[in-house]
């Protein structure tokens, strides 16, 4: 049997958060196409993750998103799995920051989750089943100083993955959205967040891999849309 496959946007270098859902999504017998700008960390885990297929692109390239998704499923066939991991983001006031950097954010965060349902959901429909995951967090919940580019495009994104999930529901598609409230322990941002925060402090990039995995594989009589995950140590 063909094996089924499963679609990740952001998978970054390292042991980050798309690289580990690519390996769990793998090993769990996907298919798993990668997509990132970086061709050359792409080209690593293609080469370290038995199952994986890089596809380098620019996501917030729409037209470029549009046509790499068409290559996915011409390639290794029709995503029954949809993750999209990337995300863009700037800080600042908003006096300050350069308003086409919130076109930028939206395009990255929530119009590329509309083209990837736009172009994936027909074939789930018609399989009857599939699932789009989204990895959020507590942006898209809240306004805050120096955030609000990042934050009103994840709490954008938030509402058309809700969207999402209300309208196809009902025909057998499972849309969930991740607010990861925490800090992740990756080689890159954990020097550069808190190097001396403890571990408790961290959300693993596996184990949040981990769960995405098991929302995908939920039953249906008892989906989850909305998903928290926190560190036992946070504070909330």
């Amino acid at each position: 049997m063909t094996k089924p496959v499963c679609l990740v946007t952001g998978v970054g270098p390292g042991k980050g958060t798309g690289g580990e859902i690519a390996r769990r999504f793998a090993e769990g017998g996907y298919q798993v196409a990668m997509l990132a700008r970086n061709g050359d960390n792409l080209a690593e885990l293609e080469a370290e993750i038995n199952g994986a297929t890089a596809f380098p692109c620019d996501v917030g390239d729409l037209d470029a998103l549009i046509a790499t998704i068409a290559e996915v499923r011409k390639r290794l066939g029709d995503p029954s799995v949809v993750i999209h991991n990337a995300l863009r983001s700037v800080r600042g006031g908003i006096l300050e920051l350069d308003p086409e950097d919130l076109e930028r954010n939206f395009r990255v965060n929530t119009t590329a989750l509309l083209h990837l349902a736009r172009e994936t959901i027909p074939a789930m429909l018609k399989a009857g089943k599939g699932a789009i995951l989204v990895t959020g967090n507590t942006s898209a919940t809240r306004g805050k100083t120096n955030w609000g580019f990042f934050a009103s495009t994840k709490a954008a994104q938030r509402i058309l993955a809700e969207s999402i999930a209300r309208e196809f529901g009902p025909q057998g598609i499972h849309t969930a959205y991740f607010v990861i409230d925490a800090s992740i322990d990756t080689p890159r941002t954990r020097p550069i967040l808190a190097p001396d925060a403890p571990d408790a402090f961290f959300a693993k990039p596996v184990a949040i891999a981990d769960e995405m995995y098991h929302v995908a594989h939920q039953d249906r009589s008892t989906w989850s849309f909305l998903v928290e995950l926190r560190p036992f140590g946070e504070i909330w």
